[in-house]
C-alpha cells in the first residue's frame, strides 16, 4: 500500500507545555522523536515480512500492528494510517484459531480491532459481524465449569476488556448490557469461590490465581483484574466495589515490599521484577484507578511511590517493549501525568522516551517476536507517539478511551 507516503508524513505534534521548558529544546526534542518513528516503522515493516504468518494476536502479532497503525491514525488524523490498520486485521481475520478468547492473546482481539476499524472506514456490515463473532465466545467465558482463568492476557477479565474496548470506540450499547454483566458476574464469583477455598474471605474477597499462583500483576494477577472491575463501563455496582473490591486491592498493597515494589506472586518474595506484568509499573494502575473510583489519597500517594521506583529502575536490559521493557514503564508517567497533571511524571515519561530513542544502543536482550506490539518495536514507536500526545495518551490494549478514564 502507500507505505512510502506513510514514512514520511510528520507525525503532529500536540504539546500543550510548551511554556515550561525551552521551545527550541522541544522543539529538537520532537524532531528527534519524529525521525525515529519514522525510522523505526520502516525497520518493522521489513522485519515482520519473516514473522509468524499464524501469530494473530495483539501481544505479539498481526492484530497487535494494527492496533499501532490505528494508533498512528488517531493522533494524526492520516486515513493512510486507517487503511495500513485494515491491512493487517484482514490478516488476522481470516486466521482466527479459536483457542484462547481474550484481547491480547485469543481471538476476541482481531475481531474488538477490527469491528472499531471497520466501524471507523463506515462499513456496517463487516463492523457487525465481527461484534457478532466476538459475542459468540461470550458462552464460554461465563461457564464457571470451564477451568478459564481470569487474568487479562489468558482469562476473562481480557475478554470482558474487548467489550468494554468496542462501547468505548464505536459508542455505549454496541454490546449490551447484560453481556458485560455477565462477565463481570463470572469474574467476581471466581474470586469469591477461590477466597473462600483459601480461607481469606474477610481479608481479600475476591482471590485470583494463574496455573496455581496467586499472581500480584497486571498480566497475569490481581492487579489486572481489579482494574478492570473498576472500569466504569463494567457498571460493577457500588456495593461490590466497596466490600469487594476495595478490601482486595488493600489486602495485595499491604503486600509491597519496603522498596516501593510488589512482588510477582503472593508467594515470592524476591523484589527483582520491575516490569508491566510483573511489579509496580502494572500495579500503579489499579492504584490510578482505586484513586478515581474511590477518592482517598492513600491510592494516589502509593502510585506515585510505585512511579519513585519505576524512575529508579525502570529502564529494563529485557527491551525497550510494552510488557517487560522501557516503553511499558514509561507509560506509568504518562498515565500519572493524565491523572495528575504534575510536569514532573511528563518529564520522566519524556526520559524513557529519550533512552528509546537509541534503540538497540543499550546492549538489550533481543525479544522473541522483536517487532511486536508488547514485546517489541511496535510498542516502542506507540509509545514514542503517546509521548507527542500526552494528554491523549493510551496504554495499548489495557487502558480505555479518555471517556472511560475521567
Amino acid at each position: 500500500m502507500q507505505l512510502r507516503r506513510l514514512l514520511h508524513f510528520p507525525v503532529p505534534v500536540k504539546f500543550k507545555f510548551l511554556s515550561s521548558f525551552g521551545s527550541q529544546i522541544i522543539q529538537n526534542f520532537t524532531r528527534r522523536i519524529q525521525t525515529k518513528i519514522k525510522d523505526l516503522l520502516q525497520q518493522m515493516e521489513e522485519g515482520l515480512k519473516t514473522a509468524d504468518p499464524h501469530d494473530c494476536s495483539a501481544y505479539t502479532g498481526w492484530t497487535g500492528i494494527a492496533l499501532l497503525y490505528l494508533q498512528l491514525s488517531r493522533v494524526t488524523g492520516d486515513q493512510a494510517y486507517l487503511l495500513r490498520s485494515l491491512d493487517y486485521v484482514k490478516r488476522t481475520l481470516r486466521n482466527l484459531n479459536g483457542r484462547r478468547v481474550t484481547f491480547l492473546c485469543g481471538d476476541a482481539g482481531p475481531l474488538a480491532v477490527g469491528a472499531v476499524i471497520y466501524h471507523k472506514l463506515k462499513s456496517d456490515c463487516e463492523s457487525q459481524e465481527c461484534i457478532t463473532k466476538l459475542l459468540q465466545l461470550h458462552r464460554t467465558v461465563v461457564c464457571q465449569e470451564s477451568e478459564l482463568p481470569d487474568e487479562l492476557l489468558y482469562g476473562r477479565a481480557g475478554y470482558l476488556y474487548a467489550l468494554l474496548y468496542l462501547n468505548t470506540e464505536i459508542g455505549p450499547g454496541t454490546v449490551c448490557e447484560s453481556a458485560v454483566k455477565e462477565v463481570v458476574n463470572a469474574i467476581i464469583e471466581s474470586g469469591k469461590t477461590l477466597s473462600r477455598e483459601e480461607r481469606k474471605a474477610e481479608r481479600c474477597p475476591l482471590l485470583y490465581q494463574w496455573h496455581r499462583k496467586q499472581y500480584v500483576g497486571a498480566a497475569h494477577g490481581m492487579a489486572g483484574i481489579y482494574y478492570m472491575l473498576m472500569q466504569p463501563a463494567a457498571k460493577v455496582d457500588q456495593e461490590t466495589l466497596t466490600e469487594m473490591v476495595k478490601p482486595s486491592i488493600d489486602y495485595v498493597r499491604h503486600k509491597k515490599f519496603r522498596s516501593g515494589n510488589y512482588p510477582s506472586s503472593l508467594s515470592n518474595e524476591t523484589d527483582r521484577l520491575v516490569h508491566w506484568c510483573h511489579g509496580a509499573p502494572g500495579v500503579i494502575h489499579m492504584l490510578m484507578q482505586a484513586y478515581k473510583v474511590f477518592k482517598e489519597e492513600k491510592y494516589l500517594k502509593e502510585a506515585v511511590e510505585c512511579s519513585d521506583v519505576i524512575w529508579q529502575r525502570g529502564l529494563l536490559r529485557k527491551g525497550y517493549g510494552i510488557c517487560h521493557g522501557a516503553a511499558g514503564n514509561g507509560y506509568s508517567f504518562l498515565s500519572l501525568y493524565h491523572l495528575t497533571q504534575d510536569r514532573k511524571h511528563l518529564y520522566r515519561a519524556c526520559k524513557f522516551a529519550e533512552w528509546c530513542l537509541d534503540y538497540g544502543a543499550h546492549g538489550c536482550r533481543i525479544p522473541d517476536r522483536p517487532y511486536s506490539l508488547f514485546e517489541g518495536m511496535a510498542g516502542t514507536i506507540h509509545f514514542l507517539s503517546d509521548v507527542l500526545t500526552p494528554e491523549t495518551s493510551r496504554f495499548p490494549a489495557f487502558e480505555l478511551g479518555s471517556a472511560q478514564r475521567d
